[in-house]
């Protein structure tokens, strides 16, 4: 399902994102080392429940995972790249955490995740390696506009990441987003420009460009949830939801 909204979803819609980024901030400040993971997950659902929004994890359950999600935000360290399952885990001087939120409010799911160090160790190759997500994410919204085609998002996305010599998984990557957090199309994190949906004012698009240092292959965690590199290197990801304007696209998930 493609789903076009209207002005008042819209509205609704910067209200969740604007929910999303400020949940991420909060949390990103209070991730020192020491901190656990179980209690980022109970911040982020005290957070979600006190704003009278619903979580779009806790009951999430697709074909890719074991049973339903069963937490309020994914914490992915180091070699986990994404649907981090939060557990026992302390974190450590140096680590580097993807926090990735997903929050629906009146009807609107927004979409949205982070990386960055924990601590003062601050290793130059995952430095580099969450600028290039960083990077690539703005490329993929610089392209976003009306009559723009999904390739286009991709293979500006793609091209940054491939530039700075990551290698490129497809099976995950962005995706529509409205009244459910998952929707068509899927925005794949290369491609050719000018194939595929062409977008539309009132589209609402989550990027999310993420990489593996030095591997394109995937292995899921015993946990049924955690996606890890295949060789174990560190990971880095980054996603903000966007929706499509008449004069081009505007991030919902930015941090105020």
């Amino acid at each position: 399902m493609i789903e076009i909204l209207n002005p008042t979803l819209l509205t609704r819609a910067k209200v969740t994102g604007a929910l999303v980024a400020d949940i991420l901030q909060t949390l990103k400040s209070r991730c020192v080392v020491g901190t656990n993971l179980l209690d980022v997950d109970r911040w982020a659902k005290a957070m979600i429940l006190d704003a009278g929004a619903q979580s779009c994890y806790v009951d999430y359950a697709p074909s890719f995972g074991r049973g339903p999600f069963g937490h309020y935000i994914c914490t992915a360290v180091n070699d986990a790249v994404l649907h981090g399952r939060p557990y026992g885990y302390t974190l450590a001087d140096g680590d580097l955490l993807t926090l990735d939120l997903a929050v629906s409010q009146d009807g609107v799911a927004a979409d949205a995740a982070i990386s960055f160090l924990v601590g003062d160790v601050k290793p130059p190759e995952s430095v580099a390696m969450i600028d290039a997500t960083e990077r690539a994410l703005a490329a993929g919204i610089a392209a976003a506009r009306p009559g723009a085609r999904i390739g286009d998002l991709s293979h500006a996305i793609g091209t940054v990441l491939s530039e700075a010599g990551y290698p490129i998984n497809t099976e995950f990557g962005g995706h529509g987003i409205g009244s459910t957090m998952h929707q068509d199309p899927h925005v794949a994190n290369t491609g050719r420009p000018g194939r595929g949906y062409k977008l539309r004012p009132g589209l609402l698009l989550a990027l999310e460009p993420w990489v593996m240092a030095d591997t394109a292959e995937l292995v899921t965690d015993e946990d049924g949830w955690t996606l890890r590199s295949a060789t174990g290197c560190r990971t880095a990801h980054s996603e903000h939801t966007i929706a499509i304007t008449d004069d081009g696209a505007e991030i919902l998930t930015l941090a105020r």
